[in-house]
């Protein structure tokens, strides 16, 4: 399985950015996916998931802000970050499931900073 992220990248407090995840084949195989973050200095931490049947769950500190969502056409699983903090700061990876074993793609940078 080869995951490629992209999206992430500079912003000011309050902005927004999406992040992609693109499978190589299709994706419906994996029983879910999802999104962590690790910001300097602190462990790899989960942001969101959702499940092959598009049940999302997202972590307390980000809910109302981030948006996980998948287009099973494009093989690609999103993350839409809005009203960006600061502390939104980190590294953002990929990780899916299917079920058996877990694959991570590399992460994409998203720094927020006036």
């Amino acid at each position: 399985v080869q995951l490629v992220v992209s999206g992430g990248g500079l912003v000011q407090p309050g902005g927004s950015l999406t992040p992609s995840c693109a499978a190589s084949g299709s994706i419906s195989r994996f029983s879910v996916m999802g999104w962590y973050r690790q910001a300097p200095g602190k462990q790899r931490a989960l942001v969101a998931t959702i499940t092959s049947r598009s049940i999302t769950n997202n972590v307390d500190s980000v809910k109302g802000r981030f948006t996980i969502s998948r287009d099973n056409a494009k093989n690609t699983v999103y993350l839409g970050i809005h009203s960006l903090k600061p502390e939104d700061t980190a590294v953002y990876y990929c990780y899916v499931d299917d079920g058996n074993m877990g694959y991570w793609g590399k992460g994409t940078p998203v720094t927020v900073s006036s």
